[in-house]
């Protein structure tokens, strides 16, 4: 590629003209195409040029020379400041925050705080950040919400720390504000409601008022806050709540409930589903009260000697073929009154009946996969006894092990040593057990199928959790207020939200979770130049039907400044393949 001046003679005179010449591999020649008219050369002289030729000639040698160094310099260009590095995979999360419109609702709930930046925006780039690269809040400040395209990020860090702390003492007017504004665009459905409880540890030593040492869901020993998370029929996230790490679960079931259906105004019927962790008589008094509905889990191992032995008999099931004609699970069911004993609000007891249908399965697969569980913490249990180990290392194995103060004839000892020994009754009930499961419920018209069905959405639940804790990294946290820390869940909260919505209301459930956070974090672009960029992302599936459904360059590897911006300024309408104009 050069330039050179073009000398064209026609009646008029001697006609000057900078071409630039360049290889076109398509046409598999040299094309010309001019670059700027100089003049005509008597013209020129009239001018005050003495020798137009000569004169432009060396402005073409320098223009040359130029571009040659450029060229150099290009090729031996050292590292910036920025990285080239662009963020775009927060582009359909954003598309439908933005069609929700809560920022004019964030903007009322800010009004008494006198923030002079929008705590919508600040919101809205927290949110999108955390889909794209969870990290401290420092470092998103700094090294995140920076390289994200369409993002307006116009506040201070210490503006984010305030407005982090102000969102979690607020944290329930957000989530309202959130629902609110679902309403009319995704209708939920809340005739069954599906709650669980997680907890989230700290790596810290001394607890506090919010932050309580208590079971950790991953036997850990630090202090732990945890949270009770709320889906509607369609596993979409209706609420949350976030209490002390040393507080029981069961009671966030009723009062997550009952908050929710006095701030929406919610009167229907609402069947509640939750695992046996959460399953007490209170609980289940509470949803009659309410005049709700229940299904919850219970223990085969906690039942009445009665109870047990119906439910473990060999007579009266029913057993579920899967598509090869084997049986994959049996059930059988039995409706009965059965007592509750609750406890009243001056501390007494009562006992009432109330009709249920109780359902038990059994499932071949599952009955292996527990005997193989319980026969390795058994063998866990035996090497450590032969070790003399201490009684904190036996984790769950020690369910499996007696201790007690006596010798090997029984009779106590005078060193008050603990011997463990093996517990055979406890390891032969567990065995007895395993691949059997019961549910209860209040729906004692339901057919035990479809009983045992919506029960077994509560896996949605567990993958919600293991998605804050695993793609959103929601801990270890680092943040020491209370109110900043509620911040920080309701922040993967409401990230959760718009991912579920992503997956459920717009994709149609075709894509797993794990798929939508490969492009929410591998959606990236370098620029190379002040107008081209280049696509870094990898093609999968969802990338295809993404870009199908939009109409975005979405799989182009060269892309222009438009494209970035066509990318980053999606609507909720082009995920829905809806398009109503021009992409940029």
């Amino acid at each position: 590629m050069a330039y050179f001046l073009k000398k064209t003679r026609n009646k008029k005179g001697l006609y000057l003209q900078i071409y630039e010449s360049h290889w076109d591999p398509k046409r598999g020649h040299t094309v010309n195409r001019s670059v700027r008219a100089v003049g005509y050369e008597h013209e020129l002289k009239a001018s005050g040029i003495e020798d137009p030729i000569s004169h432009f000639k060396a402005e073409v040698a320098q223009m040359n020379a130029e571009r040659k160094a450029a060229k150099k310099a290009e090729s031996t260009r050292e590292i910036g400041e920025e990285p080239p590095q662009r963020h775009l995979g927060h582009f359909a999360i954003k598309a439908i925050d933005d069609a929700l419109g809560v920022s004019r609702d964030l903007g009322y709930l800010q009004i008494p705080s006198g923030f002079r930046f929008s705590l919508a925006d600040l919101l809205s780039s927290l949110v999108c950040a955390r889909v794209v690269a969870p990290c401290s809040k420092s470092r998103t400040f700094h090294d995140v919400v920076p390289l994200m395209e369409g993002v307006d990020a116009r506040f201070s860090l210490n503006q984010l720390y305030d407005g982090l702390a102000y969102l979690g003492e607020e944290y329930e007017k957000v989530i309202e504000i959130y629902n609110e504004r679902m309403a009319g665009l995704f209708p939920r459905d809340t005739s069954c409601c599906y709650f669980d409880c997680t907890n989230f540890y700290f790596e810290i030593d001394r607890e506090d008022g919010l932050r309580r040492k208590g079971p950790s869901k991953e036997h850990r020993s630090e202090p732990i806050v945890s949270m009770g998370l709320l889906l509607d029929s369609r596993c979409i996230p209706i609420s949350m709540s976030v209490f002390a790490g040393n507080e029981s679960e069961r009671p966030q079931l009723r009062e997550v409930i009952g908050k929710l259906k006095e701030r929406h105004a919610i009167v229907g019927r609402t069947v509640r589903i939750a695992d046996k962790g959460l399953n007490c008589a209170d609980n289940v008094a509470d949803s009659a009260r309410a005049g709700d509905g229940y299904i919850f889990s219970r223990s085969i191992r906690t039942l009445a000697a009665t109870e047990r032995a119906w439910a473990l008999a060999g007579s009266g099931w029913k057993d579920v073929s899967d598509k090869k004609g084997t049986v994959a699970w049996s059930y059988k069911e039995a409706v009965d009154d059965f007592e509750y004993v609750l406890t009243a609000q001056d501390g007494g007891k009562r006992t009432v009946r109330l009709p249920e249908k109780r359902v038990v399965t059994y499932s071949p697969s599952l009955a292996k996969k527990q005997t193989y569980e319980i026969n390795r913490q058994v063998e866990k249990a035996r090497a450590l006894r032969l070790a003399a180990a201490k009684r904190s290392e036996y984790g769950d194995s020690a369910r499996y092990v007696t201790f007690a103060v006596v010798d090997a004839g029984g009779e106590p000892r005078d060193d008050g040593k603990v011997v463990a020994s093996l517990n055979h009754d406890a390891i032969r009930k567990a065995k007895a057990t395993a691949g059997y499961n019961m549910l209860v419920t209040s729906e004692t018209k339901m057919s035990a199928q479809d009983i045992c069905g919506s029960y077994h959405q509560l896996w949605r639940i567990e993958e919600s959790f293991r998605v804050m804790k695993s793609e959103l990294d929601a801990r270890p946290a680092y943040l020491q207020r209370p109110s900043s820390i509620t911040a920080h869940f309701l922040i993967c909260y409401l990230a959760v939200l718009l991912v579920r919505l992503l997956q459920v209301n717009v994709l149609d459930d075709a894509f797993c979770s794990e798929e939508i956070m490969e492009v929410c974090r591998g959606l990236d672009v370098c620029q190379v130049s002040d107008r081209k960029y280049v696509n870094v992302s990898r093609r999968t599936p969802l990338m295809e039907e993404l870009a199908a459904r939009t109409g975005l360059p979405l799989l182009h590897f060269n892309l222009s400044k438009g494209d970035v911006r066509a990318i980053a300024g999606c609507t909720l309408r082009m995920l829905q393949g809806k398009q109503t104009g021009p992409l940029c």
